[in-house]
């Protein structure tokens, strides 16, 4: 993939402790992706036992927390980008654009520059139910977003809408053709 940079953020949904690096990072590292983590504060937290491992498999520090202004940027931009898990919260704050930390700064500024994204919901069924969730939904998907409903299936998204950073044919910085 000659080192195209896939930006992966992750939100503190149930489980996510349990499937993130197993079944998401690890089988996109193993694709040849070059992995930007970031994540929620709350993420952070639950993962925190496990980000130097995260951060040895991607070769990039994992992220939570903004830089200074005099700090160098830690991740390159990245070409594409997977959410997963994305919880009501972070979804609902996406859509309006409310980058109030640093895991949804990167994917404000992902959809502002339409970046190919995945995004993997998780809620409960009542959070679903909420009648401003679908206006969420479909504002997103005018943005481009793409839906998956399992981590499996987050890779064979990307796969479709990311096709030409898959084969690798990015110019550097951050864009195809």
């Amino acid at each position: 993939m000659s080192g195209a940079v896939l930006g992966v953020v992750a939100s503190a949904a149930g489980g996510v402790e349990r499937w993130f690096v197993d079944a998401l990072a690890r089988p996109l590292a193993e694709k040849g992706w070059r992995l930007a983590v970031t994540l929620t504060p709350s993420a952070a937290r639950w993962l925190e036992p496990g980000t130097e491992a995260l951060g040895a498999l991607t070769g990039l520090p994992v992220r939570w927390t903004s830089r200074l202004p005099t700090e160098p940027r830690p991740h390159p931009v990245p070409d594409a980008f997977v959410f997963a898990p994305a919880t009501a919260n972070s979804l609902a704050k996406l859509a309006l654009g409310i980058a109030d930390n640093q895991a949804l700064t990167v994917l404000c500024e992902a959809l502002g520059r339409r970046a190919p994204m995945v995004v993997l919901p998780q809620l409960s069924d009542d959070q679903a139910a909420h009648p401003a969730f679908e206006g969420h939904l479909a504002v997103l998907r005018s943005a481009g977003v793409v839906f998956a409903t399992d981590p499996a299936s987050v890779v064979r998204e990307l796969d479709r809408v990311a096709p030409l950073v898959a084969l690798g044919e990015n110019d550097g910085n951050g864009a195809t053709g």
